[in-house]
């Protein structure tokens, strides 16, 4: 047994670290596999996978500080996160069957309710 374990061992890499990914390969990749989703996962589904979950959450959390900041707020609360994706067209689209707690609507007075732009009243004005 002499020599043996007497070696330093390398510290190991994440897949994440490899990817240079900030979300969790390695769990993604577990939630694949116990989810059923296909028979097999292979190797590269969970990094694309993690790539694409962490590019939407940057694109709305930078979309959502904007929107704080805009509100002279230093935290985001789920009203920036509701601004910042129905302002949005592409991430409306996607999450446009998403409620989101606390989110608020977008404020809008539909065309209807406003003032009419003349007070003089004469028919063609009006419907111009």
């Amino acid at each position: 047994m002499s020599g043996r374990g007497k070696t330093a061992r390398k510290k190991g890499v994440s897949r994440s670290a490899k990817a240079g990914l900030q979300f969790p390969v390695g769990r993604i990749a577990r939630y694949l596999k116990a989810g059923k989703y296909a028979t097999r996962v292979g190797a590269g589904a969970p990094v694309y996978l993690a790539a694409v979950m962490e590019y939407l959450a940057a694109e709305v959390l930078e979309l959502a500080g904007n929107a704080s900041r805009d509100n002279k707020k230093t935290r985001i609360i789920p009203r920036h996160i509701q601004l910042a994706i129905r302002n949005d067209e592409e991430l409306s689209k996607l999450l446009g069957r998403v409620t989101i707690a606390a989110g608020g609507v977008l404020p809008n007075i539909h065309s209807v309710l406003l003032p009419k732009k003349s007070a003089t009243g004469k028919k063609g004005e009006a419907e111009a």
